[in-house]
């Protein structure tokens, strides 16, 4: 069975996931979690992406990527091929870390940026181990709404432009907008192939 092709663009906008393999932990601590970041901090950087958010779960993870550079094979390589040898040399493992390659869906950023940002974060309220995205340490939400400091790697001007000027308007209409998807679910039949369409084609 042949690979699907991967679709990379310049300025293409990303949900990028990576699972471990057979479903092992690809994060056993939180200094697991945070090498991690450190990892991407430093792709983001020589890639020159845009990450507009993400969430570690103990298993798997959600990135929500832009590319400016159409780069994101060879940045996710690097990601996941840096942090594996971390991950073994600090556990003593050997051989593959995660499940085959990542998998990538190309969006439309005007029409579906918002609604899977929001997904990526409350992917921890789904899986009832938080009541609220305020209770996860390791996503962009406490980062977006100033809970926190922002991680050099993270951007998130364009998330808080789409709800007004003003900065305090705009961190409420985030949070207000981030609650009512509580119970959505990942429109799954909106994507066809690799591409989350923004219009019919």
């Amino acid at each position: 069975m042949t690979r699907p092709l991967r679709l990379e663009i310049e300025g293409g906008v990303y949900h990028v996931t990576s699972r471990g393999n057979a479903r092992q932990l690809i994060f056993l601590d939180d200094s697991d979690k945070q090498r991690f970041l450190e990892v991407l901090n430093s792709v983001v950087e020589r890639f020159n992406w845009l990450c507009h958010a993400y969430c570690l779960m103990d298993n798997h993870y959600h990135l929500m990527i832009e590319t400016p550079e159409g780069n994101l094979s060879r940045g996710m390589r690097q990601l996941n091929g840096v942090y594996t040898q971390l991950f073994n040399k600090r556990h003593k493992g050997v051989g593959h870390l995660f499940q085959g390659r990542y998998k990538s869906i190309l969006v439309d950023k005007d029409k579906y940026l918002l609604a899977l940002c929001r997904y990526i974060v409350l992917n921890p309220v789904r899986a009832k181990l938080v009541k609220g995205p305020y209770a996860w340490k390791w996503s962009s939400y406490k980062a977006i709404i100033g809970k926190v400091n922002k991680p050099p790697f993270l951007t998130t001007d364009w998330i808080l432009s789409q709800f007004g000027d003003d900065k305090s308007e705009a961190l409420s209409g985030y949070k207000e907008f981030i609650v009512a998807g509580k119970d959505e679910e990942f429109p799954w039949r909106e994507i066809k192939g690799q591409v989350f369409l923004g219009a019919e084609s």
